[in-house]
């Protein structure tokens, strides 16, 4: 039992940094608009929470960082004995400045 445990600890701790890996690989770099970094991001699979800071519109604001969120996922064993992992659903937090 404490085997099963120990598996189930590191798949995921593994899920969780391979999640942040992905986020950082998703992200744009350099300037892009909150538009294309929303765009971007949930076509890569996220739901994505804007942070905004200041008053002007949207379309003038830029985005001032791209973090991580929850990921949840499940953890299945039927039918085999190895554990498979499936991600139900990733968020991302994309800060704007304004």
């Amino acid at each position: 039992m404490k085997r099963y445990l120990a598996i189930g600890f590191t798949v995921s701790t593994l899920g969780s940094v391979l999640a942040m890996a992905a986020v950082a690989n998703a992200a744009p770099t350099g300037p892009s608009t909150v538009d294309q970094t929303v765009q971007t991001l949930e076509a890569s699979g996220y739901n994505v929470i804007v942070n905004r800071t200041g008053a002007a519109p949207l379309s003038q604001c830029m985005v001032s960082a791209v973090r991580p969120g929850q990921t949840h996922s499940t953890d299945d064993s039927r039918g085999g004995g190895s554990i498979n992992t499936t991600v139900t659903s990733k968020t991302v937090y994309v800060d704007v400045a304004c």
